[in-house]
């Protein structure tokens, strides 16, 4: 048991790691697109929803390998094994990161394919995009670090294991605001000039 137990938690590591490094790589292109104020193209289109794929597969990945490690782990603890706070708070973070994928998914990209760029969405569609990345970005984070954090177990209650969770992603939303806010004044400054010398 504990082979096949160690066996199922390499595969659990190996899909963080793709899905983390899929996440950051995606929000770093974000950020340097937005300092650029660079358009997307339909190739970057296209890159972003194979992104969003292998993330949604990494995602299923980390379901299924966790859900096989808590099942091993309950057949040697118990019942008991289940009041772990490390293990709640883990389990919040991935239900957060699902439903956050979904609305990634069904409303997020598409209307960022729709508008082109971030910084032609409404506002309030610009809001969510932000929020949904923020809080993707964080919950990937996070969860890793409790996933590597054994000391923390039995040690801490559910509410500390969490208390940094949703200040990150408020600091993370106020950061991509502000850039996004600096990036769309700098476009409507620059875009009466283009529209000037496309008239002459």
């Amino acid at each position: 048991m504990e082979f096949l137990r160690l066996g199922v938690i390499y595969v659990h590591l190996v899909a963080c790691c793709v899905a983390m490094g899929l996440v950051l790589t995606s929000d770093v292109a974000m950020v340097s697109d937005l300092l650029k104020q660079k358009i997307p193209s339909e190739h970057d289109n296209a890159h972003m929803e194979k992104l969003q794929k292998s993330v949604v597969f990494a995602l299923i990945g980390l379901w299924l390998t966790g859900m096989a490690v808590v099942g091993i782990d309950y057949l040697d603890k118990g019942m008991d094994y289940f009041m772990n706070p490390k293990l709640q708070a883990k389990v919040i973070i991935v239900v957060m990161l699902s439903y956050n994928g979904v609305l990634l998914h069904r409303l997020v990209l598409p209307a960022l394919q729709k508008a082109g760029s971030l910084l032609h969405l409404g506002f309030s569609a610009r809001m969510l995009a932000l929020f949904c990345g923020s809080l993707s970005a964080v919950s990937w984070m996070y969860a890793a670090m409790l996933g590597v954090g054994r000391p923390l177990a039995w040690k801490y209650s559910l509410s500390e294991l969490l208390m940094a969770y949703p200040v990150l992603i408020l600091l993370g939303f106020i950061v991509m605001s502000a850039l996004t806010y600096r990036a769309k004044r700098q476009m409507e400054a620059t875009e009466p000039q283009w529209i000037e010398l496309s008239a002459r």
